[in-house]
């Protein structure tokens, strides 16, 4: 019995999948209502961490119905969003309480 449940976590383990670094992360900072870079290429078919920091005096907000995240960044502070794995194309995103703040993920 000891040796069958042995060769069953091994066979767990090898068919496991690869414990990879984490996902790739990229940063966007909204500073003077504007995202920077207002542009973020990110690779197709993965999961990415988008950090998004705001240097505004006020709040703002991380929103995109394309990929469908709606976050509030509180002023001086960061948030985290998850997306993808999304297909090849561009996916608008923008601050809701500053609707002229618009950028975009490019995702190649």
């Amino acid at each position: 019995m000891r040796r069958t449940a042995r060769f069953a976590g091994l066979l767990v383990l090898a068919f496991a999948p690869p414990a990879l670094a984490d996902d790739p992360s990229f940063s966007i900072v909204l500073k003077n209502n504007q995202f920077v870079p207002s542009e973020v290429q990110i690779p197709a078919g993965a999961k990415v961490k988008l950090i998004v920091r705001n240097e505004n005096p006020t709040p703002s907000e991380f929103e995109s119905t394309q990929f469908h995240r709606e976050k509030i960044v509180p002023p001086g502070q960061e948030i985290t969003v998850f997306v993808g794995p999304l297909d090849p194309g561009s996916y608008e995103f923008f601050d809701d309480f500053h609707p002229e703040t618009r950028g975009h993920l490019v995702v190649k």
